[in-house]
Protein backbone atom coordinates (compact mmCIF):
# COMPACT_ATOMS: atom_id res chain seq x y z
CA UNK A 1 0.00 0.00 0.00
CA UNK A 2 1.35 3.22 -0.97
CA UNK A 3 -0.71 5.62 1.07
CA UNK A 4 0.79 7.41 4.27
CA UNK A 5 0.40 10.49 6.83
CA UNK A 6 4.33 10.70 6.14
CA UNK A 7 6.50 9.82 8.98
CA UNK A 8 5.49 12.02 12.36
CA UNK A 9 7.48 15.44 10.78
CA UNK A 10 4.28 17.43 10.19
CA UNK A 11 4.50 17.14 6.32
CA UNK A 12 1.79 15.30 4.43
CA UNK A 13 1.30 14.73 0.95
CA UNK A 14 0.79 17.30 -1.84
CA UNK A 15 -1.89 16.57 -5.37
CA UNK A 16 1.24 16.66 -6.94
CA UNK A 17 2.79 13.74 -5.04
CA UNK A 18 0.95 11.05 -7.00
CA UNK A 19 0.16 7.92 -4.91
CA UNK A 20 3.71 6.98 -4.17
CA UNK A 21 3.60 7.83 -0.53
CA UNK A 22 5.85 6.77 1.89
CA UNK A 23 4.30 3.86 3.86
CA UNK A 24 5.01 4.26 7.61
CA UNK A 25 2.01 4.71 9.21
CA UNK A 26 0.16 2.26 6.99
CA UNK A 27 2.89 -0.04 7.83
CA UNK A 28 1.98 0.93 11.49
CA UNK A 29 -1.58 0.48 10.96
CA UNK A 30 -1.42 -3.41 9.18
CA UNK A 31 0.90 -4.14 12.38
CA UNK A 32 -2.17 -2.56 15.00
CA UNK A 33 -4.69 -4.60 12.71
CA UNK A 34 -2.50 -8.32 12.63
CA UNK A 35 -1.85 -7.85 16.23
CA UNK A 36 -5.75 -6.93 17.71
CA UNK A 37 -6.49 -9.71 15.21
CA UNK A 38 -4.54 -11.95 16.89
CA UNK A 39 -4.69 -10.98 20.86
CA UNK A 40 -6.88 -12.82 22.76
CA UNK A 41 -7.77 -9.80 24.79
CA UNK A 42 -7.96 -5.97 23.65
CA UNK A 43 -4.91 -4.10 23.07
CA UNK A 44 -4.57 -0.45 23.80
CA UNK A 45 -5.81 1.74 21.46
CA UNK A 46 -4.08 3.34 18.50
CA UNK A 47 -5.03 6.74 19.43
CA UNK A 48 -2.74 8.91 17.95
CA UNK A 49 -2.46 6.50 14.57
CA UNK A 50 -5.79 6.45 13.99
CA UNK A 51 -6.16 10.28 14.31
CA UNK A 52 -3.12 10.80 11.48
CA UNK A 53 -4.72 7.97 9.02
CA UNK A 54 -8.08 9.62 9.55
CA UNK A 55 -6.95 13.21 8.68
CA UNK A 56 -4.89 11.30 5.45
CA UNK A 57 -7.77 9.73 3.99
CA UNK A 58 -10.08 12.61 4.54
CA UNK A 59 -7.01 14.66 2.55
CA UNK A 60 -6.51 12.27 -0.13
CA UNK A 61 -10.37 11.78 -0.49
CA UNK A 62 -9.90 15.77 -1.46
CA UNK A 63 -7.08 15.31 -3.46
CA UNK A 64 -9.06 12.93 -5.51
CA UNK A 65 -11.93 15.11 -5.84
CA UNK A 66 -9.75 17.86 -7.23
CA UNK A 67 -7.89 15.76 -9.72
CA UNK A 68 -10.61 14.26 -10.89
CA UNK A 69 -12.22 17.32 -11.99
CA UNK A 70 -8.82 18.95 -13.27
CA UNK A 71 -8.86 16.11 -15.33
CA UNK A 72 -5.71 13.96 -14.36
CA UNK A 73 -5.11 11.13 -16.06
CA UNK A 74 -7.64 8.32 -15.37
CA UNK A 75 -5.63 5.63 -14.07
CA UNK A 76 -3.40 8.06 -11.23
CA UNK A 77 -6.72 8.58 -9.60
CA UNK A 78 -7.55 5.43 -9.96
CA UNK A 79 -4.64 3.50 -8.29
CA UNK A 80 -5.05 6.60 -5.66
CA UNK A 81 -8.59 5.52 -4.74
CA UNK A 82 -7.39 2.09 -4.74
CA UNK A 83 -4.80 3.28 -1.85
CA UNK A 84 -7.31 5.02 -0.05
CA UNK A 85 -9.98 1.86 0.04
CA UNK A 86 -7.90 -0.82 1.24
CA UNK A 87 -6.95 2.14 3.84
CA UNK A 88 -10.41 2.49 5.14
CA UNK A 89 -11.12 -0.98 4.91
CA UNK A 90 -7.63 -1.42 7.80
CA UNK A 91 -9.61 1.42 9.75
CA UNK A 92 -12.66 0.04 9.86
CA UNK A 93 -11.49 -3.47 10.53
CA UNK A 94 -9.30 -2.23 13.39
CA UNK A 95 -12.14 -0.87 14.75
CA UNK A 96 -14.64 -3.59 14.14
CA UNK A 97 -12.29 -6.29 15.70
CA UNK A 98 -12.44 -3.94 18.81
CA UNK A 99 -15.76 -3.90 19.13
CA UNK A 100 -16.12 -7.33 19.00
CA UNK A 101 -13.85 -7.69 22.10
CA UNK A 102 -15.97 -5.34 23.90
CA UNK A 103 -19.16 -7.18 23.02
CA UNK A 104 -17.63 -10.32 24.34
CA UNK A 105 -15.80 -9.30 27.31
CA UNK A 106 -17.71 -6.22 28.14
CA UNK A 107 -17.95 -7.12 32.04
CA UNK A 108 -14.13 -8.62 32.28
CA UNK A 109 -13.27 -5.36 30.55
CA UNK A 110 -15.62 -2.84 32.91
CA UNK A 111 -14.04 -5.10 35.91
CA UNK A 112 -10.05 -3.99 35.14
CA UNK A 113 -8.52 -0.79 35.22
CA UNK A 114 -5.74 -1.55 32.82
CA UNK A 115 -8.66 -3.11 29.84
CA UNK A 116 -10.74 -0.06 30.85
CA UNK A 117 -8.04 2.42 29.83
CA UNK A 118 -7.12 0.96 26.94
CA UNK A 119 -10.16 1.62 25.20
CA UNK A 120 -11.02 4.72 23.89
CA UNK A 121 -13.64 7.49 25.11
CA UNK A 122 -16.19 6.26 22.30
CA UNK A 123 -15.52 2.42 22.98
CA UNK A 124 -15.98 3.30 26.91
CA UNK A 125 -19.31 4.74 26.10
CA UNK A 126 -20.77 1.61 24.01
CA UNK A 127 -18.79 -0.62 26.47
CA UNK A 128 -20.90 0.79 28.93
CA UNK A 129 -24.34 0.54 26.92
CA UNK A 130 -23.54 -2.94 25.72
CA UNK A 131 -23.14 -3.72 29.55
CA UNK A 132 -26.17 -2.16 30.75
CA UNK A 133 -28.43 -3.73 27.73
CA UNK A 134 -26.66 -6.70 28.45
CA UNK A 135 -27.77 -6.72 32.25
CA UNK A 136 -31.22 -5.79 30.98
CA UNK A 137 -31.56 -9.15 29.14
CA UNK A 138 -29.94 -11.13 31.45
CA UNK A 139 -32.22 -10.20 34.55
CA UNK A 140 -35.18 -10.39 32.36
CA UNK A 141 -34.52 -13.90 30.78
CA UNK A 142 -32.02 -15.37 33.40
CA UNK A 143 -31.13 -13.97 36.47
CA UNK A 144 -34.59 -13.45 38.00
CA UNK A 145 -35.03 -17.10 37.97
CA UNK A 146 -32.09 -18.26 40.03
CA UNK A 147 -31.34 -18.42 43.62
CA UNK A 148 -30.13 -14.80 45.08
CA UNK A 149 -26.59 -16.16 44.85
CA UNK A 150 -26.59 -16.59 41.53
CA UNK A 151 -28.24 -13.47 40.34
CA UNK A 152 -25.20 -11.16 39.93
CA UNK A 153 -24.29 -10.70 35.91
CA UNK A 154 -20.68 -10.66 36.53
CA UNK A 155 -20.81 -13.67 38.20
CA UNK A 156 -22.69 -15.69 35.12
CA UNK A 157 -19.82 -13.64 32.83
CA UNK A 158 -16.53 -15.34 34.13
CA UNK A 159 -17.55 -18.60 33.20
CA UNK A 160 -15.04 -19.14 29.98
CA UNK A 161 -12.97 -16.08 30.12
CA UNK A 162 -9.38 -17.90 31.27
CA UNK A 163 -10.34 -20.37 28.42
CA UNK A 164 -10.83 -17.90 25.59
CA UNK A 165 -7.81 -15.42 26.89
CA UNK A 166 -5.53 -18.68 27.07
CA UNK A 167 -5.16 -19.37 23.31
CA UNK A 168 -1.89 -19.95 21.79
CA UNK A 169 -0.89 -18.00 18.63
CA UNK A 170 1.67 -17.58 15.75
CA UNK A 171 4.24 -14.68 16.68
CA UNK A 172 6.84 -13.48 14.69
CA UNK A 173 10.05 -12.20 16.68
CA UNK A 174 11.55 -9.07 15.78
CA UNK A 175 14.25 -8.71 18.00
CA UNK A 176 16.63 -11.41 20.15
CA UNK A 177 17.21 -11.10 23.32
CA UNK A 178 13.65 -11.20 24.66
CA UNK A 179 12.12 -11.95 27.99
CA UNK A 180 8.73 -13.69 28.53
CA UNK A 181 6.41 -11.87 31.33
CA UNK A 182 8.69 -13.52 34.40
CA UNK A 183 11.81 -12.07 33.42
CA UNK A 184 12.73 -15.25 32.17
CA UNK A 185 15.26 -15.24 28.36
CA UNK A 186 13.34 -16.72 25.88
CA UNK A 187 15.43 -18.61 23.07
CA UNK A 188 14.01 -17.63 20.11
CA UNK A 189 15.43 -16.10 16.34
CA UNK A 190 14.21 -12.62 14.85
CA UNK A 191 11.53 -12.86 11.53
CA UNK A 192 10.50 -16.60 12.57
CA UNK A 193 6.98 -17.68 13.09
CA UNK A 194 6.34 -19.68 17.06
CA UNK A 195 3.58 -21.06 18.11
CA UNK A 196 3.12 -19.90 22.15
CA UNK A 197 0.73 -19.11 25.07
CA UNK A 198 -0.17 -15.14 24.59
CA UNK A 199 0.11 -14.53 28.37
CA UNK A 200 3.87 -15.82 28.83
CA UNK A 201 4.86 -13.47 25.60
CA UNK A 202 2.05 -10.07 26.28
CA UNK A 203 4.93 -7.65 27.21
CA UNK A 204 6.60 -8.96 23.95
CA UNK A 205 3.46 -8.00 22.05
CA UNK A 206 2.87 -4.69 23.91
CA UNK A 207 6.47 -3.26 23.61
CA UNK A 208 6.36 -3.90 20.14
CA UNK A 209 9.50 -6.65 20.27
CA UNK A 210 6.52 -9.35 18.71
CA UNK A 211 3.93 -9.36 15.97
CA UNK A 212 0.94 -11.00 15.94
CA UNK A 213 0.25 -12.85 12.43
Amino acid sequence: MDMDSGTGDGSGPSATDGHDWPTTDVELLKRAWRNEKGAPEILKYEVDLIRRVTELTAYVQETVDELMENGVDPLNVSLMEMDLERTLFLVKSYLRIRLQKIEKYMFQIQRSADLWNRLSRKEQNFAKRCAEDMEKHLEQSVLSKLPDRYKSHLRQSITSEEDDMAKHFMMIVEHNGCENGEGEPIDLEANELYGIRYRSIKPLVESGQMDLV
